[in-house]
């Protein structure tokens, strides 16, 4: 981008973190049960099924292609499963709240469960843009939170990160409640800007601060950094470390910025660097990849979950934010192209993706579209 009073163009591989540049990657992270830094062996799943915590969209009515996935918690099953009996109208039995809707919030929340023989674990990737959505919605939903193991934090973005000090509370204190005393980690990258933005013209526009890495551990969660690939969870879950960068139309978040506290100035940050997704493999399915914005790209981050098994094992799903709500018309038609050579089942995209990119796919994949709206529980 062009050079701007008080920007910075530094390459973004020359970004200073606010972690000492000796603890970065194995060596700040110490050894812990659930993290296997010694071998990316994912090993395959039997069963995964995803809850939709928090996106952008809310639709509880659509129905989804046949033979994707199964999805419940949209109307007719709140309708079925309502608390709320009633026996003074006439053959009604039951009666459905709006108060029992969840509600869309500009960010991406994802409770992962995955299940291996009589072993299950959970995952909750990024924890959305605020407090309140994220446990409004969670007291609608009712998920398991006392069986949340690690929460992956995809990348230092405040619509990603914005609930984290209230979901680490909420889950240690799900466990608590059952008698389970280990709390839960908080697996994030260890360059935390001090600030993150964007430049309008001349400005830059700043965002709200992430969480530090002391307010997490005050909240009660043992922070996991890590920067570097890694499986989690009895190797159920693997971990990306920074993703290639090989489109030619992927090319970043158009005017980031990040600001350096050190020497008091804004630098370009369009590779948000830090961005790592989570992936699983499904038994007889394939490869199912989470990812938040996908602003190393889509494609580039489906190929780079597909190289990890050295292509042995087909792509089945992507589910998260495509970052294609601001894309030009050739970017988002170039993705779709390369999004079918990968010839995934299913396409679920939420977030950051917008009805564009949700349009071309249903016009070239028809059959795998099933929208990542807030409140759905999906089975793959």
């Amino acid at each position: 981008m062009p050079q701007k009073p008080g920007i910075q163009t530094r390459h973004p591989r020359q970004l200073k973190s606010t972690t000492p540049p000796q603890q970065l990657g194995t060596s700040l992270s110490v050894s812990h049960p659930y993290v296997d830094m010694s071998s990316h062996d994912l090993v395959e799943i039997d069963s995964l099924e995803a809850t939709v915590i928090i996106d952008n969209e809310l639709d509880p009515l659509s129905t989804i292609a046949p033979d994707t996935v199964h999805v419940s918690g949209q109307m007719a099953s709140l309708a079925k499963c309502s608390p709320h009996k009633v026996d003074d109208r006439g053959l009604a039995c039951r009666e459905v709240r709006m108060e029992d809707i969840c509600c869309s919030a500009h960010g991406l929340s994802i409770l992962v469960t995955a299940t291996k023989g009589n072993t299950k674990h959970s995952v909750l990737f990024d924890a959305g843009p605020e407090e309140e959505a994220w446990e409004r919605n969670v007291k609608r939903l009712h998920p398991a939170l006392c069986s949340v193991d690690l929460i992956q934090l995809s990348h230092w973005h405040r619509d990603h990160s914005g609930g984290l000090l209230r979901a680490i509370r909420m889950i240690n204190n799900a466990k608590q409640a059952k008698g389970l005393q280990k709390g839960v980690i908080a697996d994030v990258h260890p360059a935390r800007p001090d600030y993150r933005g964007f430049a309008l013209g001349e400005k830059i526009v700043s965002l709200e601060a992430d969480p530090t890495f002391e307010e997490l551990e005050a909240a009660g969660a043992t922070i996991y950094k890590q920067d570097k690939t890694h499986t989690v969870l009895d190797n159920m879950f693997l971990i990306s470390g920074e993703i290639p960068r090989l489109t030619p139309y992927e090319t970043g978040l158009k005017g980031a910025m990040r600001y350096e506290r050190n020497e008091s100035d804004w630098v370009s940050d369009e590779t948000i660097a830090d961005e790592r997704f989570l992936m699983c493999n499904l038994r007889g399915k394939g490869i199912v990849m989470f990812t938040a914005c996908s602003h190393a790209g889509v494609v580039n981050a489906s190929k780079h979950a597909v190289n990890f098994l050295q292509g042995s094992v087909p792509l089945h799903a992507v589910i998260g934010g495509f970052h294609l709500a601001t894309g030009e018309h050739e970017q988002i038609e170039s993705t779709v192209k390369d999004l079918k050579r990968l010839d995934p089942a299913v396409l679920l995209p939420g977030h950051c993706t917008g009805w564009r990119a949700k349009f071309t796919i249903e016009k070239h994949m028809p059959g795998t579209l099933v929208p990542c709206t807030v409140g759905i529980k999906i089975t793959f």
